[in-house]
């Protein structure tokens, strides 16, 4: 039955709160695992849906030095070849080694093959991860099915749904 449902039939919904909350969960997993003495010299959110989770693992880490790297990989909900179009600071970055790379989520992993060229010795982490996309990360939250469109809250807008039973028009 679930053969024939479009990618948004079969979607996982995060909210502000729970995107908030599971981004903080994932901080307190990579809490004291820095290679400097536990801590981490710097964060490097994958843009745009790492941006979010990385101000928080920053916030939460005390990590103040944050920078971006901006992959696109997706027109829409259509994935094409990944091309880095910003890169981070490399002077400050170097290989990666004290870094935490933050995404939203991996997918089939292509966009962080793509990081992991620019950052070999960094360390990834995102809040969600799907199973092809498993093996390029080092730490999340939350798996989810390989089929599995996750909305986020920045893709979605609060509208009036009508109750499924009783409601007049």
């Amino acid at each position: 039955m679930t053969d024939n449902l479009l990618p948004h039939e079969k979607g996982f919904h995060v909210s502000w709160d729970q995107l908030h909350r599971d981004a903080r969960a994932l901080a307190w997993r990579l809490q004291g695992h820095g290679p400097d003495d536990g801590k981490w010299r710097a964060v490097v959110a994958i843009t745009r849906g790492g941006m979010a989770p990385a101000m928080i693992v920053a916030r939460e880490l005390d990590i103040r030095m944050v920078d971006t790297i901006s992959v696109k990989s997706y027109n829409h909900q259509t994935q094409s070849e990944p091309k880095v179009i910003k890169s981070p600071d490399m002077d400050v970055i170097g290989d990666g080694t004290g870094v935490l790379v933050v995404d939203d989520l991996v997918d089939t992993g292509r966009t962080l093959e793509v990081v992991r060229k620019h950052m070999p010795k960094a360390h990834v982490a995102t809040v969600y991860a799907k199973p092809m996309g498993k093996p390029q990360v080092e730490s999340y939250i939350t798996e989810v099915s390989q089929d599995t469109w996750i909305f986020f809250p920045w893709d979605m807008a609060l509208q009036y749904v009508k109750p499924y039973h009783g409601a007049d028009d």
